[in-house]
Parts: C-alpha cells; sequence; structure tokens
C-alpha cells in the first residue's frame, strides 16, 4: 500500500568520545511502499533490534516508528542542578495510576520515556543485571513447554547478550584504589557502543553505610553483573567513561551507527495498531499510524514482520486497539475481537517499598565533599567546570550512585519458612486466584500461570543467594534524615494496563493493585526490620544515627508495622513491566519463547512486557539483552530468505 509522503526528523544527539556534541541529519523525503521488517519503539530494545537486523540483514529493510523525538538527554543530575534536585530530562511520559485500596487509595508515579532511546534516556543510570535465579525463574514460570523449548530464557541464554549488549570500561587506577572498586571484566566483553562504567567521584561519606552492611555481616561481592549478587554491590553507570554523559539506546544504536541504506528511522508518530485484513494467520499485519503533526493516519506494510517494542505500557495498549486482547475488555472497548489474549496488560509489576528514615547527631565535617557541598557557590563552579574537562570529573559524573545491597529473604529474617509456607498453601488452597483482578478470577489459564508464578516465587524466596530486597545508596547526608529504601524485589500482586476507553489513543490507564496479595506486606515488613538493624552497628553508632522512623514501637508491631508501610511507601520505583509476558497462551501467555504473539503470523513482541516476572534489578540491562536474543532470534529465522 503506498504511503503518504512524510518528512523525516532528525535533531540534535550528542557524539563523540571528546566530549563535545555533533549532530546528525539523517533525512528521507519518503517513506518506501514497504518494508520488510517494522519496529514500533525507538526504545532500548526496539533500537538495538533494529540496529543489528539492518546490519545483519542488508537486503532487508527495517522502519522503526517513534512516538517522540530525537534529543540530547542529560543524566539525572548533570549541570546546572546542585545534585540535591534532579535535572531537566529528555520528554517523557508520566502516569499517576489508579488508587490503591490496599494501600490506603496511593497511587503510582510512573515515567517512561518520550524520546529516541526511551527510558534509557530518563532512567537514573544504574546499570545492574539480575541474579542468576531472576532469569532461570522465567524459564521455570513457562512450565514444561518451556522447559524443553530450544529457545533459552534463562540465564544460561541471558548472559552472552548481556556481554554483548554493552562495551564495559575499567576505573583508572587511582579511582580504583580511592573508592575500592571492584569488578571481574569477564562478565563483559561486548564492542556496542553502549557504554558501561564507574565514575572519578564518590562522595566521601559513601563508605559510611558500606561499613554499616559489613557490620550486619552482609558481604562485597567482587562482580555482581556476573550473575551472583548477593551482597554489598558495586554498580557501573550506563555513561561515557570519558565525557561523564549519558550512554543510550538513541546514541549506540542509532546516532553512533553509520548511515545504512536499509535502515529508516520515522519520528513524531504514534502506532495506533496493527490490522490484519484476512485475519491473525494472514499476517505479516499492516501498521496504522497517526502524523502527530497534522493529524494523518496512514498505513505502512511489513512484508516479513512487525515487532511492537513500545515498552510495558505501551505495548498493551496496541494491541488492545489491534483487538488482540482479553475478550471481555475488548467486547467493553467496543473493539471487534481478532485474538482473545487475556494476558495481553495483565500481571503487571513494579519495585516498590517503604523508608527507613534516620539522622545522624553526631556527623563529622571532615567528611568532604558532601551533597550539601553543592551549596557553596565556590564548589559548585568547580564541579561545572570539571564536568565539561576531557576526561570529565567531579559530582556531576556521579549520576544516581553505584553502590546498594542485594539480599535474599532467608538472610533477612529466621521466620522466611513461615512466608513460604504462606505462599504455597495460597496455591494448594486455591485462595491466591482471590488477589488477582476479578476479570481473571474465572479465567483457568490466567489462575494457572498466576499459580505458577507464585509457586516459582517460592522456591526463589527460599533460597538463600536470590535477593529479594535492594538498597541503594550514594551519600549518607541528605538532609533532614537520611533514608535507606526497602526496594521488594519479586511482588506477589498483580496489576493491569488498559486501554483509555474514553480516549484510545491517550495514554492507558494503570491499575497497580500493590498489596492485593496481602503476603507482599509480610515481605515489606520483613525488609523494614531488617534494615534497621543498620542502626546497631558501630559505624552508625560513631556518627549518633538516631533513627526517625518508623521506629522501636511500630516496628515491635506488627499491625502498626503494617499500616506504616501503607503510609510511607512508594509504589513505583519506575520498573514496570511484564504486560505482554511470555508464558504458554494455558498460563496466560502473550508470546512464546521466539516472542512470536499467540496464533498472529508475522508479529512479535520484544522488550520489558515479555518478562513473566520481575527481575531483581533496574531494568535498562536486561532491556538491551532483551533486544539482544530477539534480534538474534529473528535474524536467525531470515537469514538466507
Amino acid at each position: 500500500m503506498s504511503l503518504v509522503r512524510v518528512v523525516f526528523l532528525s535533531l540534535a544527539i550528542l557524539a563523540g568520545a571528546t566530549g563535545q556534541y555533533g549532530y546528525t541529519e539523517r533525512q528521507t523525503l519518503q517513506l518506501r511502499s514497504s518494508y520488510d521488517f517494522v519496529i514500533v519503539g525507538a526504545g532500548t530494545s526496539g533500537l538495538t533490534i533494529a540496529d543489528r537486523l539492518s546490519q545483519a540483514l542488508p537486503s532487508k529493510t527495517v522502519l522503526v516508528v517513534e512516538y517522540g523525538k530525537i534529543e540530547y538527554c542529560p543524566g539525572p543530575f548533570d549541570p546546572p542542578t546542585n545534585w540535591l534536585e534532579p535535572a531537566d530530562s529528555a520528554s517523557r511520559w508520566v502516569f499517576n495510576s489508579l488508587p490503591s485500596p490496599e494501600m490506603k487509595n496511593k497511587t503510582a508515579f510512573v515515567t517512561v520515556g518520550q524520546v529516541v532511546g526511551g527510558s534509557s534516556c530518563i532512567n537514573g543510570m544504574f546499570f545492574d543485571r539480575g541474579s542468576r535465579f531472576d532469569y532461570d525463574a522465567w524459564t521455570d514460570a513457562g512450565g514444561p513447554e518451556f522447559a524443553r523449548s530450544d529457545v533459552k530464557w534463562n540465564w544460561k541464554g541471558l548472559f552472552p547478550y548481556f556481554k554483548k549488549s554493552v562495551k564495559f570500561t575499567k576505573p583508572s587506577h587511582s579511582a580504583a584504589q580511592k573508592y575500592g572498586y571492584t569488578w571481574d571484566e569477564s562478565a563483559y566483553g561486548g564492542s556496542t557502543d553502549i557504554s558501561s562504567s564507574y565514575p572519578p567521584f564518590q562522595w566521601a561519606d559513601q563508605p559510611v553505610l558500606r561499613d554499616g552492611w559489613k557490620e550486619m555481616g552482609i558481604k562485597p561481592v567482587k562482580e555482581c553483573a556476573g550473575g551472583d549478587k548477593e551482597g554489598i554491590c558495586w554498580v557501573p553507570t550506563s555513561q561515557n567513561p570519558v565525557t561523564g554523559r549519558r550512554s543510550h539506546a538513541g546514541i549506540g544504536h542509532y546516532a553512533n551507527v553509520l548511515p545504512r541504506a536499509n535502515y529508516d528511522l520515522l519520528v513524531n508518530h504514534q502506532a495506533i495498531r496493527v490490522v490484519y485484513p484476512k485475519g491473525p494467520q494472514s499476517g505479516p499485519p499492516v501498521l496504522e499510524v497517526l502524523a502527530r503533526a497534522d493529524g494523518t493516519i496512514f498505513n505502512i506494510t511489513a512484508q516479513a514482520e512487525v515487532i511492537i517494542s513500545a515498552g510495558a505500557l505501551h505495548t498493551p495498549t496496541i494491541l488492545q486497539r489491534s483487538g488482540i486482547g482479553p475478550a471481555s475488555f475488548l467486547l467493553t472497548a467496543n473493539i471487534p475481537l481478532v485474538l482473545n489474549l487475556p494476558g495481553v496488560g495483565s500481571n503487571l509489576q513494579d519495585h516498590s517499598g517503604p523508608p527507613v528514615n534516620f539522622n545522624y547527631t553526631d556527623f563529622p565535617s571532615s567528611l568532604f565533599p558532601v551533597p550539601s557541598s553543592m551549596l557553596n557557590a565556590t564548589f559548585k563552579a568547580d564541579a561545572i567546570a570539571g564536568f565539561n574537562e576531557t576526561p570529565a570529573r567531579g559530582p556531576y559524573t556521579l549520576s544516581l550512585g553505584n553502590s546498594a545491597i542485594y539480599v535474599s529473604l532467608p538472610h533477612m529474617s529466621p521466620k522466611y519458612a513461615t512466608i513460604i509456607s504462606k505462599i504455597r498453601k495460597a496455591v494448594s488452597s486455591g485462595i491466591a486466584a482471590s488477589y488477582l483482578p476479578s476479570e481473571y478470577q474465572s479465567i483457568p489459564a490466567m489462575v494457572s500461570g498466576y499459580n505458577a508464578q507464585l509457586l516459582t516465587l517460592a522456591d526463589l524466596l527460599s533460597n538463600p543467594e536470590a535477593p529479594n530486597l535492594e538498597s541503594p545508596w550514594a551519600t549518607s547526608n541528605i538532609s533532614p534524615a537520611t533514608t535507606v529504601w526497602s526496594f521488594l524485589l519479586h511482588p506477589l500482586s498483580r496489576g493491569t494496563v488498559r486501554l483509555n476507553l474514553t480516549s484510545p489513543l491517550a495514554q492507558p490507564l494503570l491499575d497497580y493493585r500493590m498489596g492485593s496479595n496481602p503476603i507482599d506486606f509480610d515481605l515489606h515488613t520483613t525488609g523494614v526490620r531488617f534494615l534497621r538493624t543498620l542502626l546497631d552497628t558501630p559505624a552508625m553508632k560513631k556518627y549518633g544515627a538516631t533513627e526517625v522512623s518508623p521506629g522501636a514501637a511500630v516496628a515491635g508491631n506488627e499491625t502498626a508495622l503494617v499500616e506504616y508501610v501503607k503510609d510511607q511507601i512508594i509504589l513505583s520505583f519506575q520498573h514496570p513491566c511484564c504486560t505482554a509476558p511470555m508464558l504458554p497462551k494455558d498460563r496466560g501467555g502473550v508470546v512464546g519463547t521466539d516472542l512470536k504473539v499467540h496464533g498472529a503470523k508475522g508479529l512479535r513482541v520484544a522488550d520489558m512486557s515479555v518478562s513473566p516476572l520481575l527481575v531483581g534489578s533496574h531494568l535498562s540491562a536486561t532491556a538491551y539483552a532483551v533486544g539482544e536474543k530477539a534480534a538474534d532470534i529473528i535474524i536467525g529465522q531470515w537469514k538466507g530468505h
């Protein structure tokens, strides 16, 4: 089908290792009449796939359709911010979820990238991977069908793609000596232009908490990207090791890729839906898009495949507009049913958690610099100058930090077995289904899939080497109180992403349903109690650490502590996933191990929506690995065609 004449817009994007900004302009005055591969979403996974396909299959044409534009993507604390407040960001979508009744009707505040580069353009640049057990759990949740599959998404099957997806630069000898950085280069090895590195700066009080964690018995891990993660971790940053600037997919998989005759990018266009004129087995489908500049709607024809890589919040929306999703919801939305896949938009998961707050009453002024030093005009001016040097130096190279603890449930509480027993009993008694959204409680596939997930999580949580709590930090000296956060890495509650029925092209409605599985409260309170023991360590007592909340009285009463969790919890640490899960259809799955949508010819999904279970890490590194593995699967199918 021929296309309207459009102009492809390409704007400024950062470039070289010298720290200067370059501009790349790639214009096409007219789209081709058709493409072999059409990728929806120029995000972390989508651009990875586009780069790899256009390189490996030079005779095939690749088009990426992106809602946003090309922008410069600053780090979270780039100048001129004072580091105590976030910097301006590249464009992003901002969501406020529906209220979660079990959390006193709190809403989740969620942002995702609306820019070429996707969420790799706006995240905190914390570049960690999950433990090997997180990814092994993906296969376990898929049951015998996935265990028999030739395509493995366990740790062994993903680790080569983690290595391929990033170029690691070890820190300088002086920085390693000064801060105690540790690493193992065998966990890396790629030459991809996505950078992973350690900054040449840490706040002077960063070791205070590290000492406290050690005194709690948490052991340092030399390298946490190699699959073994339980302990104290140094975590690299997704940044250029010379300039200190953000490294993201818009650079590594587009701007720094030499122009290819078969690789096009169409920005400022919204993918509305995929259309199967003759039914879902007649694919590949046609992609219907909206030009945001003038409201024109037109079709793009794919000869080989359409690959949806719009992220965990937008991929299910596109599928639902296409008539692919839960039949009951599509009926309500007055959308003709193409494929009844109730898992589309189900299974929403994210990291959440409450804080433990304390003050230092005897913090030495000799520890310099700390974040409050940025309030000194002379110090801040030098910090800005340092960020613009080559190589960059100083506080602005730090981003959100490089340190975190990752602790398993057995190492948090000797009563962990009671929680595991609760999970297993909820499945065996049949009560687990009542924790699902009401529309899923009578669908056998959704109940079966959720039960399988819970049993997989019970095994995972009982493993002393599999972390279930994260607490990241960069400093101890942020006024008025210091906070250590308890990130619940493997929640049991499940939410939904649904098309907005009053405005189908607007942003979807998120229902996080946090706390809908009450066992999550056992996990939250266990994490809070564990973190409170930090204040009993000699390192904390040395500086007069005094607890602000929750306090001994609250922590000693389970009912009161649950109320504290409800009052203080952050419902989203910006890691939504799992809304088009890679599971068998009879377990509520949307895609198989080949990432093909069940029953839809010529249609795949490849982004963090395919993760069946939330991993115990920030999601950027996993999203790159998913893109790399997806590209390999697709190339393997089409090589020689």
